[in-house]
């Protein structure tokens, strides 16, 4: 596939990134597009390697490798380089209904399996798909195609996140009556209110609900299945039901001080800026303030950088975030072999941002709360935090993070935000519908099906694995419409 010494002639480009004093003064995505002949030029350099891992969606050691929509990587690339876009779109489109999204927020487990990064830098694949979907939308392949009959079947997808789309989108192209119940305002689930703007402009959404409309599927907003909507009647109305509610339960932290005022779960932080922004631009004021606030981020991974990017935004006095876990080496460690992910140290935009402000990373490692300290207004105003160190339990002998004597240190805290983490579904969602669920509260289903304990109901994507990515909830929502259109019809094209 590509150029046969493209891997060697060209080197990696990707979009260039607005730099962090500019881009942290709006919203926008902030990535600005390769020319056309340079993005040819990077699809040259897929290297026709004999087993592409890009495509695998292997799990090893425990992390996956390659795209778990098995997506046709190679092959896209090699129609990039030779300029046959149209044809690159088709193919693309033959495994990942969202590429719009992925091409985004994705954090590319195709390039963490590709072959070029064995020696060298991989080919930049999710800025090739991000290419082509546009091109798509651009020269009116991306429009909308409603199937040509209807089986007469009725579905409920109960959540618009990636995977509800996913099995959404899949089911209604097998012509079965597809309707999505969503209990926020707008449609799209975490990639509407959970994934900032700047990584994710709304309009995308948007654009792509618009095409699932004009293709027969039905949204009903404002819809709280399981409190305003019964169970029961969708399961008298519905053939089958999906629950792809996502895993919505944040994990909280307790200890003293937690009960303070100004202490707020992430998801509720990034939700209310982006609601603000598209309901007023921020004019109205109804948002979680960062501005001139001392700030701290409890958690690492994509939903603190997203509070630490935010937070730089509303313009925060400071910033810190801390992280239980060690820092990871910059390079990957002879025990984190290609193609397993690379278990490294990753500087993502919130913080690249924060260090061009504040001039230093804002992250702290092997660091925790111990308590919160309140002012006269019951407001928090100082954090006592705490080194830890890595011990093993004697009675479980598990290795675990244990505060270290004499660490504590005060410092000013205005404002918490808690990114510690999803603990699994609604409670009382899985009560409405009476499914039974796992230990993690995630929704218990048999090894390799999405089929529940309750007659025609199914699950798929965060509610059913666990917190994830959305590369997985959308091939979760793809798998879990194949099982749904089987049983209803005794066999399936999905």
């Amino acid at each position: 596939m590509g150029k046969p010494t493209g891997f060697i002639d060209y080197e990696r480009k990707d979009a260039r990134a607005e730099e962090p004093k500019e881009r942290i003064k709006h919203y926008n995505e902030f990535h600005i597009p390769l020319p056309t002949e340079e993005q040819q030029r990077q699809g040259a350099r897929c290297m026709d390697c004999g087993v592409p891992f890009c495509q695998s969606g292997l799990m090893l050691g425990g992390m996956a490798s390659g795209c778990p929509l098995n997506n046709l990587v190679p092959e896209w690339n090699d129609l990039i380089y030779t300029g046959n876009w149209e044809q690159a779109f088709e193919r693309l489109k033959k495994t990942n209904p969202f590429p719009e999204f992925t091409g985004r927020v994705c954090p590319a487990l195709c390039e963490a399996g590709c072959t070029c990064g064995l020696n060298g830098e991989p080919v930049c694949s999710k800025q090739n798909e991000l290419s082509i979907i546009e091109y798509g939308y651009a020269n009116g392949l991306a429009d909308a195609k409603p199937p040509k009959s209807r089986t007469g079947k009725k579905v409920a997808v109960i959540g618009s996140g990636p995977a509800g789309l996913s099995a959404a989108n899949s089911l209604n192209k097998r012509g079965h009556q597809v309707t999505v119940y969503e209990r926020s305002d707008r449609v799209g689930g975490l990639m509407m209110y959970g994934i900032p703007n700047m990584k994710l402009e709304k309009q995308i959404v948007d654009r792509k609900i618009k095409i699932m409309e004009e293709e027969g599927i039905l949204f009903k907003t404002n819809a709280d299945v399981g409190k305003d909507i019964k169970a029961e009647q969708l399961k008298k109305e519905y053939d089958s039901i999906i629950l792809a509610c996502g895993s919505s339960h944040p994990r909280d932290i307790e200890v003293p001080g937690r009960d303070a005022k100004n202490i707020y779960f992430a998801v509720d932080f990034l939700k209310s800026t982006t609601k603000a922004l598209l309901d007023s631009g921020l004019k109205d004021n109804t948002y979680i303030s960062a501005k001139g606030k001392n700030v701290m981020v409890i958690g690492g991974g994509d939903t603190g950088n997203d509070c630490v990017g935010t937070s730089v935004r509303h313009g925060a006095k400071s910033v810190i975030q801390l992280e239980m876990m060690p820092k990871l080496p910059d390079e990957r460690a002879e025990n984190n072999p290609w193609p397993e992910w690379p278990r490294v140290c990753k500087t993502d935009y919130g913080q690249e941002e924060a260090i061009a402000v504040f001039g230093h990373d804002p992250r702290t490692y092997q660091t925790t709360v111990k308590e919160f300290k309140k002012n006269k207004k019951g407001e928090v105003s100082k954090a006592v935090i705490i080194k830890l160190e890595s011990k093993k339990d004697e009675k479980t002998g598990r290795m675990t993070m244990a505060e270290v004597p004499g660490t504590e240190k005060e410092i000013p805290v205005d404002l918490v935000l808690i990114a510690a983490g999803f603990l699994g579904s609604e409670s009382y969602v899985t009560d409405a519908f009476g499914v039974k669920v796992n230990e993690r509260t995630n929704v218990a289903t048999e090894p390799d099906s999405f089929r529940t304990n309750v007659k025609n109901v199914f699950t798929a994507g965060d509610m059913h694995r666990g917190q994830s990515l959305v590369v997985w909830a959308i091939r979760e929502g793809r798998e879990a419409a194949r099982e749904v259109d089987l049983q209803m019809m005794g066999y399936t094209n999905l």
